[in-house]
Formats: structure tokens, C-alpha cells, sequence
């Protein structure tokens, strides 16, 4: 008997045929999700990688401007920049395009967000913008943060929040 026909028939004798099936359902989908919690277990989020035209224009911005560090440099190919325990990979076009991949769209490149935090955002703002930060976003208020959005040289948006993520909405907000 299959799962189906099983849970049609244990509702019915229950007396509440919708409920049980969405439990027997649920039930049998217990296995799969308890898969799924030991397998994200087993892994973790290092970074991302950005394909960019030249490595060291890259590094140049986020290392030179954002004053990030360049934990392994293979320029012209490669170069790994790291924050705390996260990493920016910036890998060459030359190099990715090897493997068939393609230059982005501007519009593609501003979808993608690199995000940092901050508990400064306008201080900061003052300091990346003298620096010559270029912002394709200043400071400003979003219903879920107070954030704002600089692009990088390959017009990848570089977005900093005030506070932590997800707790940061702006004080307009908190004052419910």
C-alpha cells in the first residue's frame, strides 16, 4: 500500500482525513529533513568568488580603498582577499572564461551583493568616500536596515549595513 492510499485510509478512520494525511506526509518526510540538518552540519560558508577583468584593479579596491587583506595573491589569475572568516575570491575572466563562463552583464553585476556591517555606517560612509569610494547608494533607510552601496571596479555592489543583519532595522523603525 502506498503512502497515499495509507494515510486516506488511517484519516478516514480518524475521522479527520485532511489533518492526517498532511501528517503522514510530514512523518514521512522526517528522514529527509533530519538528512538535511546532518548534512549542513557537515559543511560551512567560506566565501564567494567574483569574476572580474583585471585581479589587481580588484585588489586595488578591496584591499587598497576597503582596506580588506589579500590572503593569497596569483595575480593576474587569482586572489583571495579575507575578512574575519569569510573570503572574496577574485578570480580572473581570463581564467574563468576557460571553463566557459562569461562576463556579466552590468546589470547582472549590480544583482550581486558583497555585504559587510558596521557599526558606524555614516562614519564610515565619510572615511570609504574620502578615501574615493565611489557610492552608488549613500546611507539611507530601508524598512529591514539602514544601509548604503558602493560599487566595486567591476560594478559588483558592495553593500555595508549598520549593525548586525537581520536586527538592524533603521530607528524609524524601533520607534513602535
Amino acid at each position: 500500500m502506498d503512502l497515499d492510499h495509507l494515510s486516506e485510509r488511517v484519516l478516514r478512520a480518524r475521522g479527520s482525513w485532511l489533518f492526517s494525511r498532511a501528517n503522514a506526509f510530514c512523518y514521512a518526510a522526517l528522514p529527509y529533513r533530519a538528512s538535511l540538518r546532518r548534512m549542513s552540519d557537515k559543511m560551512r560558508l567560506e566565501g564567494l568568488t567574483l569574476t572580474v577583468a583585471s585581479v589587481e584593479r580588484s585588489i586595488a579596491f578591496y584591499q587598497g580603498l576597503l582596506g580588506l587583506n589579500v590572503a593569497w595573491n596569483a595575480a593576474p589569475a587569482f586572489a583571495m582577499i579575507r575578512h574575519g572568516a569569510g573570503t572574496i575570491g577574485l578570480l580572473a575572466l581570463a581564467e574563468a572564461s576557460k571553463e566557459g563562463v562569461a562576463a556579466g552583464t552590468p546589470a547582472q553585476n549590480l544583482g550581486i551583493h558583497v555585504e559587510f556591517t558596521t557599526d558606524d555606517l555614516d562614519g564610515l560612509y565619510e572615511e570609504l568616500k574620502a578615501k574615493g569610494v565611489v557610492f552608488h547608494a549613500p546611507p539611507h533607510d530601508e524598512p529591514w536596515e539602514r544601509s548604503m552601496t558602493a560599487l566595486d571596479p567591476d560594478g559588483y555592489s558592495v553593500e555595508f549595513a549598520q549593525g548586525k543583519r537581520g536586527q538592524n532595522q533603521p530607528h524609524s523603525q524601533n520607534k513602535a
